[in-house]
């Protein structure tokens, strides 16, 4: 049992990361939405832009470094940080830009190609539904 009892502390502390990340990155995404409409009028959601080009670029800045500079190196906890915390924090899209350039680069081109366009096409699906749920009942 004790081999379970080490594993789960390793889950517990590798939770701590992501969930600390995540608050980061949350603040930061929180602290772009409030500035933007002030700087850029509400016409636009450029706050929402904004932290997923950000979001992305920072992705595949951090993705590139763990792959090409840092090699194996890396702790585990360190990418959950900064990669599964703060940057999903940030945007959940930086996430998908990768897992989609990832399917790409591996050459499963039409695989990548169905991702991205069931991803986007069933989320908004999704989310009208979930308003629609919502309408009726109110």
């Amino acid at each position: 049992m004790q081999g379970g009892s080490a594993l789960y502390s390793t889950a517990m502390i590798s939770t701590v990361f992501v969930f600390l990340g995540a608050g980061i990155g949350g603040a930061l995404r929180h602290g772009i939405n409030t500035v933007s409409p002030r700087w850029f009028g509400m016409g636009f959601p450029y706050g929402t832009i904004t932290v997923n080009i950000i979001g992305s670029a920072l992705m595949g800045l951090v993705a590139g470094w763990f792959a090409f500079r840092a090699g194996e190196g890396v702790p585990q906890d360190l990418r959950l940080f900064l990669a599964t915390g703060i940057l999903g924090g940030f945007t959940t899209f930086s996430a998908f830009s990768l897992d989609a350039v990832l399917l790409w680069e591996r050459g499963e081109t039409m695989l990548a190609v169905t991702y991205v366009i069931g991803s986007v096409v069933l989320s908004l699906a999704a989310l009208v539904g979930g308003l629609a749920v919502m309408r009726s009942m109110s």
